[in-house]
């Protein structure tokens, strides 16, 4: 008689492969475009152990957003230099050649459906947005890092996603120089307030 030896269980480590399964699939497909199905799948996990971890594909999503905004990847944590600092992040984050999946690519691809959009607003807000938010002296802070994150998104979808030319093949040096530029009008307290 053989004994098979029991599979060991680490709710953990079942937790992080659903997660990390769920960040690749909502980036890659955005929130109508992926089912809880394949994001088991691809953890190795089934339909029902996901909804036992994360309750819902809403839930699964919100965490997601959570997790993914949460990182400083554009916006550091430090002000110094915030307007040169994220000028450079931006550039290297959209060069042609990198092969990233990351914030922009969730958001975009799960924009057009409004719960998510709504979810992604309040990760926004709490993370990317706050960050920028508090690195900003003067008034009109969050209108202003609002504004600098369309910016940024703006870039990110011109450079990277649709590919325009000027911006794609731009010179890195010279494109980090202008965007610092206007991020420093952005950046820089109103005088008149």
């Amino acid at each position: 008689m053989s004994r098979t030896t029991p599979r060991t269980r680490n709710a953990a480590a079942t937790r992080q492969a659903i997660l990390d399964s769920a960040i690749t699939a909502f980036t890659r497909h955005g929130y109508d475009g992926v089912g809880l199905r394949e994001i088991a799948a691809e953890a190795g996990v089934t339909a029902i152990l996901v909804n036992r971890y994360f309750g819902s594909k809403e839930a699964l999503f919100t965490e997601v957003v959570d997790v993914s905004f949460a990182r400083p990847t554009m916006v550091p944590q430090d002000p110094a230099d915030i307007a040169a600092v994220t000028a450079r992040a931006l550039v290297a984050r959209t060069a042609p050649e990198t092969d990233h999946l990351g914030p922009f690519e969730l958001m975009l691809k799960s924009a057009a459906n409004p719960r998510a959009a709504e979810i992604m607003r309040a990760g926004i807000g709490k993370h990317v947005g706050a960050r920028f938010t508090d690195a900003l002296e003067g008034a009109h802070a969050r209108e202003r890092a609002e504004l600098g994150l369309a910016l940024l998104a703006g870039t990110w979808l011109m450079r990277r996603i649709i590919g325009t030319p000027a911006l794609s093949e731009a010179d890195p040096d010279r494109l980090t120089a202008q965007l610092t530029r206007v991020l420093a009008a952005i950046v820089e307290p109103d005088p008149v307030g």
